[in-house]
């Protein structure tokens, strides 16, 4: 049954997650635009929840027919139009929630028939735990959700970089949820992110941590005047894979 969690039913992120799901990764795309779109369940006949679901709606609603799951929950990263495509669509088809952050619903326009603002405390899926991290930066309300040490980034956190920041206000609380991040997660927690450069989902935090070069600032000055610099090519921003 999915339900809202207490403050005591976390348990600490350093503890080995006594559930570890199946993650099935969908690459949804239209024209040139591609995104990653996450279905996490424990298994055939189970239920599960769906990560920003975008653009082949059908292909969607198949994958979870051919496994016999039920859908309990849309969890929305952020309100940017490719991340949100097909939340209150599919949550209308299949009678579930779109889960969003109270502080995205105030920054957007985003508004869905079934929408629920996140709880704090997360959720329990079955035998999965639904960890919401509040991660601002990209937007106001980006939200990361870990399940069963996996940590879905939306656009917060690339293999190959993080998430566009309008202005240096906004970058400077990317560094902090950045840092955030570094601090909360197990190095064997594999990032799902919504876009990829070339890199597969589902790589270890360890190896991103060691290669993705937004994650060796020591400042967050330092941090945004990076972020924030003129890119060498502007084509390659949205030259996703």
């Amino acid at each position: 049954m999915f339900h809202a969690l207490g403050r005591d039913d976390w348990p600490p992120f350093s503890v080995e997650p006594s559930c570890r799901p199946v993650v099935e990764t969908i690459r949804t795309s239209m024209g040139k635009a591609i995104n990653y779109n996450y279905l996490i369940h424990e298994g055939p006949g189970t239920n599960a929840v769906l990560i920003d679901p975008s653009w082949e709606k059908q292909r969607i609603l198949a994958l979870m027919d051919s496994l016999s799951l039920k859908l309990d929950a849309i969890l929305v990263t952020h309100s940017h139009p490719d991340h949100i495509d097909l939340a209150e669509s599919i949550s209308d088809a299949r009678g579930c929630p779109v889960i969003i952050s109270e502080e995205e619903v105030r920054a957007s326009t985003f508004r869905a028939t079934n929408m629920e603002l996140c709880h704090p405390f997360g959720y329990r899926c079955g035998r999965m735990i639904i960890r919401p991290i509040l991660t601002p930066g990209h937007t106001a309300g980006c939200m990361c959700y870990e399940i069963g040490g996996n940590l879905f980034t939306g656009d917060v956190l690339f293999a190959e970089g993080c998430g566009l920041c309008k202005d240096t206000a906004s970058a400077y609380k990317m560094f902090d949820s950045l840092t955030k991040l570094k601090q909360a997660l197990r190095p064997d927690t594999k990032i799902y992110p919504g876009h990829s450069y070339g890199q597969r989902p589902g790589l270890l935090f360890s190896r991103i941590l060691r290669d993705n070069i937004y994650l060796q600032f020591r400042n967050k000055e330092e941090f945004a005047s990076f972020r924030m610099r003129k890119h060498p090519n502007p084509a390659r921003l949205f030259d996703f894979k």
